[in-house]
């Protein structure tokens, strides 16, 4: 099993020592909300101006965050609209030069019959908001795309220790009546409760925001919260590299008890190979290999729980059997490459077939109307089940994430880390919680980078216990 970095056990230590502060921050906090709501700038409370370098180092966090790594198409948009933002503010931008000085498209670029901008800066938008409400949930500066125009903002925000100290106030002669003088001490006493109230939540916000990410986003708590409430651990499976690899070298395909027994390296070796390829077969199953976008998509879940009480992480080959029964468990890959998906394709209407030279079609089982058959992937066009179903302990339960490539299993975690689209599937369910369900999302991509993402087909199963 791999251990949760340490990092992440290091927030609870700031819950402690951050309380600590509060009562010293109780009459700044105070003063200083009291004094921005009378101010005419009560608009944009808590925010300054931001100076240019801090501006980009921020902008530099972003994009070595979990959030961006990864994908070079949104880091370079980022960096061009700071940089057109910080130095020519006056000049709005248009699509046209987005998309061709940046995304690469021709000087033919139509923007009436091409939406590939309105699509990245879509998903840029979803990212700086997705790195906000975790790594990013107690930066100093918020960096946002507002709506409406293809212009950065940069606001900084205002802490308790910044605001501005209490006014000095007289205390009243000993001839001061005794009614004036009760009046002010209640007064005092008063203000200095509600200091201590408003401080205490503006510092438990923010910690619990960094704490615990996905419960400010309500569909987003409606899917994880299963996971990350329960008592129970949640292990979460990466792909083997290796055994797929093993798999297209050999053209041959292995079922769930040939890997688990480890019986499909003597099959390898029994087939008219020659010394060369038995050696090269043998050499690679034994390997522990990883690609980066796993590691991408291990770190984002990670985050979901940054003390790292709730995650446990394996590769698909260091899996056991009586995990399965006992604990919640996110699956990442298709059948081939992480096996442990077979045993749930039976549960599943959207299935992932063997390869095909090199294609993984999707079979829908039972199609409805206007559904397909089945769903075949190209170079530009992919595919995507996800799943939620019982683990087969009927005690926790199961998240399945398997794409026909590597961009679509990663566009499948995309979305179910996405407000928006974990929104439109709750209103498409007609319900505010999650039933069991499946849905097969078809993504659009451009050189391994996914475009967009839509939902071909769903199912409920609101009765599966």
């Amino acid at each position: 099993m791999l251990e949760v970095p340490a990092r992440f056990k290091l927030v609870s230590r700031t819950v402690t020592d951050a309380n600590h502060n509060v009562l010293k921050e109780v009459s700044n906090a105070v003063t200083g909300t009291l004094r921005a709501l009378n101010s005419p700038e009560a608009g944009s409370l808590g925010m300054t101006e931001v100076a240019h370098p801090e501006c980009l180092a921020q902008i530099d966090r972003l994009v070595g965050s979990s959030s961006l790594q990864g994908s070079e198409a949104l880091c370079k948009l980022l960096q061009y609209l700071a940089h057109h933002t910080l130095n020519s503010p006056a000049n709005h931008l248009k699509e046209y030069q987005i998309a061709t000085q940046v995304l690469g498209r021709p000087t033919d670029f139509d923007p009436q019959s091409d939406s590939c901008v309105r699509v990245q800066v879509g998903r840029l938008r979803t990212k700086l908001t997705e790195y906000y409400n975790s790594a990013g949930a107690l930066d100093s500066i918020l960096v946002d795309l507002p709506k409406g125009r293809y212009a950065l903002s940069f606001e900084r925000r205002i802490t308790a220790s910044e605001a501005a100290p209490l006014p000095v106030v007289e205390t009243p002669s000993a001839a001061a009546p005794l009614k004036l003088r009760w009046k002010l001490a209640a007064t005092g006493s008063l203000l200095l409760i509600i200091g201590l109230c408003v401080a205490l939540w503006m510092q438990n916000r923010a910690l619990k925001r960094q704490l615990a990410p996905w419960s400010y986003s309500p569909s987003i708590s409606a899917l994880w919260s299963g996971l990350l409430s329960s008592n129970l651990q949640t292990d979460i499976i990466t792909e083997d590299d290796a055994f797929l690899l093993v798999q297209n070298i050999s053209h041959e395909t292995f079922g769930f008890n040939d890997y688990l027994n480890h019986t499909y390296i003597g099959q390898m070796q029994a087939q008219n190979f020659s010394p060369e390829i038995h050696d090269a077969l043998h050499l690679i199953a034994l390997k522990n290999l990883g690609r980066a976008t796993e590691v991408r998509m291990a770190q984002r879940i990670l985050a979901l729980d940054p003390i790292g009480n709730h995650f446990a992480l394996y590769n698909a080959r260091e899996y056991m059997p009586s995990l399965l029964t006992q604990d919640n468990v996110v699956l990442l890959g298709g059948p081939l490459s992480n096996p442990w998906v077979q045993l749930f394709e039976n549960k599943l209407n959207f299935t992932e077939a063997p390869y095909s030279d090199h294609v993984s079609p999707v079979t829908n089982h039972s199609p409805v109307k206007g559904e397909q058959a089945v769903y075949i992937p190209t170079e530009s066009v992919s595919y995507c089940v996800v799943a939620s179903l019982p683990n087969p302990g009927h005690r926790g339960k199961i998240l399945l994430i398997q794409g026909t490539s590597s961009e679509s299993t990663e566009a499948g975690l995309d979305f179910i880390l996405s407000e928006e689209q974990l929104s439109g599937l709750l209103n498409r369910f007609n319900t505010k919680q999650f039933p069991y369900f499946e849905v097969l999302l078809k993504t659009s991509q451009v050189t391994a980078t996914p475009l967009t993402t839509t939902i071909e087909a769903s199912r409920t199963y609101p009765d599966l216990r």
